[in-house]
């Protein structure tokens, strides 16, 4: 007999699944944020924005993390809307 998961293990697969919806993540405890993000990258969930959730929570174990893997943002360049000031 299989023995049933845990609350926990069911919420984090929970919040995997809705992490865009999600603005912030600096409350959770450090233990319970590495196993998120680790759920999350099983998952294959993570994408620009959630990135920013992680990295919003300057939590080092999950900063450390995603340098190890070299996870790196996507830096969108800035245009310029004009080459001079004239009209």
């Amino acid at each position: 007999m299989r023995t049933p998961p845990s609350l926990l293990s069911l919420t984090i697969d929970l919040a995997v699944l809705n992490l865009p919806s999600i603005s912030d993540l600096s409350p959770l405890p450090d233990h319970i944020l590495l196993d998120l993000f680790l759920k999350t990258l099983r998952a294959g969930k993570l994408n620009e924005k959630v990135l920013k959730l992680f990295v919003a929570t300057g939590k080092e174990e999950v900063l450390s993390l995603i340098q190890s893997l070299n996870i790196r943002q996507t830096l969108t360049p800035v245009l310029p809307t004009r080459c001079s000031e004239k009209f």
